[in-house]
């Protein structure tokens, strides 16, 4: 049996961590010892991201999806989701106007939508970069290799495709049209396209245990991506899973904390899905290793139809009043706002040092 006290010691130094010794942090309730790893987190966090939070605009331009992920509300054979699709050029109009906000990353997100092909995504992309200063982030689903080169020739700094889970059993279960390995493939890819690259899984999924979670841990271990995107499962009654419950706000903030501590120089936003499940959520992950915030520009008439899951925060609030929420809540946790772009810290740090 592993010694918590033991894997503690191994935080402290900075040591890898083994699938058992995360386990067995992950199994314990004890408070001091949570206490403490949240402490290191974010000591970690400010030792190599220091206390600016960096804002990403989100702009979720197509709710339309060919997959059926048996958590979420998107998923084609949902007949009650009104579906969208903003067009090209209110795509383009909307990452501008969120330039305008001091804010230097849009994040473009959607369903996994055949209408938008990598030709009509490149040209957005392209059109986006010649009239605003901005980076911008992908967020599309699963690509053919050749598909993410051309992204990335056309302009687009990030790609953000999250692995759910390193279950490879769990992640069969709940993507029938979906393989484990495709996703890893597709991860590995965008690695060799030069994107900086965004990975990520749920917390609390039905079936998932600590054993899975600590395969999450120590993906991300292995990997060390560039962005790291940790989130509660919340249950959709529209779904396969609407009758599960929902993840906690507790194991997800063990796991925000334990991202940060294998991947110290990964950007980690504190999601709009912890701010769901608890009013102070996002505060919340912010204290235990979390240095990003995602405020919500897509137009609110929009915006009510991206379910993916229910009960979404700030839903009511068009992209101005949120920018300046969240501006307001950063800065009453002691933080800053970031004015720069920023990018990976590999690309903007000495790896020497």
């Amino acid at each position: 049996m592993i010694g918590v006290s033991c894997v503690i010691e191994k935080i402290h130094a900075s040591q890898p961590l083994t699938h058992e010794e995360v386990t067995a942090l992950l199994s314990t309730n004890d408070t001091a010892v949570w206490n403490t790893v949240y402490a290191c987190a974010d000591l970690f966090r400010k030792k190599y991201m220091g206390d600016a939070v960096h804002l990403r605009g989100l702009l979720e331009f197509s709710n339309y999806c060919i997959r059926e992920c048996a958590y979420c509300g998107l998923r084609s054979h949902n007949i009650n989701q009104v579906r969208y699709r903003m067009k090209p050029e209110e795509i383009i109009d909307q990452a501008i106007r969120i330039n305008t906000y001091g804010i230097k990353t849009v994040v473009m997100q959607s369903g996994e939508d055949p209408f938008f092909t990598t030709e009509i995504l490149c040209d957005i992309v392209r059109e986006i970069k010649s009239k605003a200063d901005t980076a911008i982030t992908l967020s599309v689903g699963e690509k053919t290799f050749e598909e993410y080169a051309a992204l990335r020739t056309a302009g687009a700094d990030r790609y953000l495709l999250r692995h759910e889970t390193a279950s490879p059993e769990l992640y069969n279960k709940l993507h029938p049209d979906s393989r484990f390995e495709d996703r890893i493939r597709c991860i590995e890819n965008l690695f060799k396209t030069g994107f900086q690259v965004g990975i990520g899984s749920m917390v609390g999924l039905p079936g998932q245990d600590e054993t899975d979670l600590a395969k999450d841990i120590l993906l991300l271990q292995k990997y060390q991506p560039d962005m790291i995107g940790i989130g509660p499962f919340i249950a959709n009654p529209e779904t396969p899973l609407g009758n599960d419950k929902s993840g906690t706000i507790e194991m997800t903030l063990r796991m925000v904390a334990l991202a940060r501590i294998v991947c110290p120089k990964a950007h980690i936003p504190a999601t709009t899905a912890t701010g769901s499940i608890d009013p102070l959520g996002r505060e919340k992950a912010l204290r235990v290793g979390a240095n990003v915030v995602m405020p919500n520009f897509t137009p609110q008439h929009y915006k009510i139809h991206y379910t993916i899951y229910p009960n979404k925060r700030c839903l009511d609030e068009e992209g101005s009043k949120c920018n300046g929420c969240i501006r307001a809540m950063i800065h009453s946790e002691g933080r800053t706002v970031s004015t720069d772009y920023g990018h990976a810290y590999r690309l903007t740090h000495n790896q020497n040092g």
